[in-house]
């Protein structure tokens, strides 16, 4: 009798490839004769749903099916016989690990092999706060941490002195148990890591006493960490070999340093600038006046021009931050702010209320500054 392989995989005759691919695992777990050992039809059931796959999976094939209708599986959709064409299929091949890993875990043709060999050891973090300063200027601090580091006694053998290690008796030194599985499909073999061994294939008979066996030990040891000029705060640095020693002989993981900067007193970094404020009096804006800014390096002395206004910014060139990738400096930007005294002796209210009768009880060029524009938008109403 004609198959309808769309009615075998219950899926419609428009059906996407997803679709497809999807009826077939759904369909292949439920019938796959591994799981329905006590049912006979299952076997027969799980090739039928294979050949329809097999045909539907192929976009040639199912053109041509479908300009055909339903049909036998045989030669002309080359079809499974005794199961001699498996992964000739457009898609089979994609889907046939899927379903071994699903039935039968890690899953090898015989002759295939794995080991456990060296084993990289674990990175290690931590978190160190630095001062401002040495994050622009660099520093070397000094961190302790708890790590495990290769045994002195065994150089990470795990052996005592003079000892050599046993091939495992488990698995003759394969590191691997294996069974086999017989199925529709062939014979597999299922491995799985040595219980005994750990994957390694030898075992210790006469572990090292220092390590008990384990080739590493913990310690705790104090590690110098360079912090280069410029670093910014968030920053994580990498100590490459400085985590925990490796298994087997395996390379040591790396530390990384995550850096904290305290904030400065005065400063705030912006990118490579450092920016501040800095207060001055009116008569030196007023008038112009030579002021010292501190700076990270010491004291600098700008220019205060006559008639400076509070907010103006002034650059003082090479005195910011390193850069991590060239070393070139930023700037320090300097903002003058003109402070208004809180408090006034009688003389110098009475210089004061002089000024302000010389301005006319007003403030000068009225008609050009702001307030100016404000009294000739609403004063003249």
């Amino acid at each position: 009798m004609a198959k309808d392989y769309y009615e075998i995989l219950g899926v419609s005759r428009n059906a996407t490839q997803e679709e497809i691919k999807k009826a077939y695992r759904k369909l292949a777990r439920r019938y796959h004769p591994d799981v329905n050992k006590n049912d006979p039809a299952a076997e027969s059931k799980f090739k039928e749903i294979n050949e329809a796959y097999e045909c539907l999976s192929d976009p040639d094939k199912r053109r041509q099916y479908d300009m055909f209708g339903t049909t036998r599986g045989g030669p002309a959709f080359g079809g499974f016989g005794d199961f001699a064409g498996f992964g000739t299929g457009g898609g089979f091949e994609e889907t046939f690990g899927d379903i071994f890993d699903m039935f039968f875990g890690d899953w090898r043709r015989p002759g295939s092999s794995h080991r456990s060999g060296a084993q990289r050891g674990s990175d290690l973090s931590l978190e160190l706060t630095i001062d401002f300063e040495e994050a622009v200027f660099g520093a070397q601090k000094e961190v302790e941490i708890g790590r495990l580091v290769s045994c002195n006694v065994c150089s990470g053998s795990g052996l005592e002195p003079g000892t050599r290690p046993e091939t495992c008796p488990d698995c003759r030194g394969t590191g691997e148990i294996r069974s086999e599985q017989r199925t529709v499909f062939g014979t597999f073999i299922r491995t799985s890591t040595c219980p005994r061994c750990k994957g390694v294939g030898k075992i210790i008979s006469n572990p090292c006493r220092s390590c008990n066996g384990q080739g590493r030990k913990p310690v705790h040891e104090k590690i110098k960490v360079d912090i280069p000029a410029g670093v910014d705060n968030g920053v994580t640095l990498k100590l490459a070999g400085k985590g925990e020693a490796g298994l087997r002989g395996g390379a040591a993981g790396d530390l990384y340093v995550m850096i904290h900067v305290r904030p400065h007193s005065v400063f705030e970094r912006q990118g490579n600038d450092l920016f501040c404020q800095f207060p001055i009096t009116f008569p030196q804006a007023a008038l112009g006046a030579e002021v010292q800014v501190p700076t990270l390096d010491g004291i600098e002395k700008i220019r205060i021009p006559a008639g400076t206004q509070t907010g103006t910014p002034f650059r003082i060139r090479g005195k910011g931050i390193p850069s991590l990738h060239s070393g070139s400096r930023g700037d320090i930007i300097v903002q003058v702010v003109i402070e208004t005294p809180r408090k006034l002796t009688d003389r110098q209210k009475e210089l004061l209320y002089e000024l302000a009768r010389e301005f006319g009880d007003e403030l000068p060029n009225a008609s050009s500054s702001f307030f100016g524009r404000i009294k000739d938008a609403f004063g003249s109403k």
